[in-house]
């Protein structure tokens, strides 16, 4: 049991209750639906728990796999993210207007969500060995984004803009953390901007989607507006109040609110549990962000300190998104909640990338221990 007590467990502790947490409001927040389409009010939760099941797996294997051994598998796993990417369009199925998901067996996978560990590790390692010219944008700042521009423009042609948005924003935090000027990453921020709203303006359908945030009473006329979502989770929040009505109790997802077990689940978690339902939450994402930045803050890897960082922040992101979202401050973009939101690949992704943070803890632990033994022998 020695071996253990390198690892970060406020981290893992965390990690683990808001995912327990996010099945129990799964079942809540899905049943009603469950039982219209299913016939069984545990449809839903037991797919889920499938993959609660494996992402465990997942999360114990990748805390004991030694995460500087990824450098070796970059190409393969960036070559496989691309092909993966554009079979999708190819052969991929079509939910809701998007075709970002495969079909195998009963269930569906959606490439993009694997991508991201894709992504996050290569930036890692790329800007890791680029830090005595990152100062320079030609040569040092722009190649390995050449990439991450092929990636992005493939999910957004699915199209998935909130999960090439939130791609977008970890890049950004990589590029900066890893030493570049402020000057340049404005500027590929600028146009990273004008880019998504030109894609984001091709279709009017997801224009009025986008915009639909600033008055979603405006558009809300039918049952199929882009405001109608916003305005019941806004009468969830509402309800929930400081209390809750009580675990099961929402009213609104009995099909008042569209897709109230994926997106907009923190609707239900506030009708359900009040403001300290939402707090539990924001507690096991603190927690999770502030110990995965003391993670990468300590540690004396660069390659290690970016990837827990990239991985930190990709988690933010998502939660941010969809946050606001559900709360009408961001538009609506349909990217999942981690931990919480019903989706097998985004739960089997999230808990990888928290797998491979609790390793990097492991190693930035036993660095510090032999840097103190080496002091002290001094």
């Amino acid at each position: 049991m020695q071996k253990y007590k390198n690892y970060d467990w406020w981290m893992i502790g965390a990690t683990f209750a808001l995912a327990i947490f996010g099945m129990i409001m799964i079942y809540s927040a899905s049943f009603p639906l469950a039982i219209d389409l299913y016939d069984n009010p545990a449809h839903f939760f037991q797919r889920q728990l499938i993959f609660f099941i494996l992402g465990t797996v997942f999360f114990i294997f990748f805390m004991h796999f030694p995460y500087r051994r990824f450098q070796l598998f970059i190409p393969f796993m960036m070559l496989a993210s691309i092909l993966s990417l554009v079979l999708v369009l190819l052969i991929g199925n079509e939910v809701n207007g998007a075709t970002s998901w495969f079909n195998v067996g009963p269930f569906t996978i959606q490439p993009a969500e694997f991508v991201k560990i894709a992504v996050i590790i290569y930036l890692a390692y790329v800007y890791s060995k680029k830090q005595t010219y990152i100062n320079r944008l030609v040569t040092g700042v722009m190649p390995p984004l050449v990439m991450i521009v092929i990636v992005f423009a493939l999910i957004a042609l699915q199209p998935d803009i909130g999960t090439a948005a939130s791609m977008i924003m970890t890049t950004g935090v990589i590029v900066y953390l890893s030493g570049a000027k402020l000057k340049h990453i404005a500027g590929l921020g600028a146009v990273a901007v004008v880019v998504i709203g030109i894609l984001a303006a091709i279709e009017p359908y997801r224009v009025q989607r986008l915009t639909a945030f600033r008055d979603p009473f405006e558009v809300a006329e039918a049952a199929s507006g882009s405001g109608y979502q916003l305005i019941q989770s806004y009468i969830a929040f509402a309800h929930g109040g400081l209390f809750g009505t009580g675990l099961g109790q929402s009213v609104q997802k009995m099909h008042f609110l569209p897709e109230p077990h994926t997106d907009f689940i923190l609707a239900v978690v506030a009708e359900e549990l009040g403001i300290f339902g939402i707090g539990f939450i924001l507690l096991c994402l603190g927690t999770i962000a502030w110990r995965g930045s003391l993670i990468g803050i300590r540690n004396r890897n660069q390659f290690g300190t970016l990837l827990a960082f990239g991985i930190v922040f990709q988690l933010l992101s998502q939660a941010i998104i969809n946050a606001g979202a559900a709360t009408g401050l961001m538009p609506i973009t349909g990217l999942t909640f981690p931990l919480m939101s019903y989706g097998g690949s985004s739960l089997l992704v999230t808990m990888v990338l928290l797998g491979i943070l609790a390793n990097i803890s492991k190693y930035t632990s036993l660095d510090r221990k032999k840097s103190v033994e080496e002091t002290n022998a001094i």
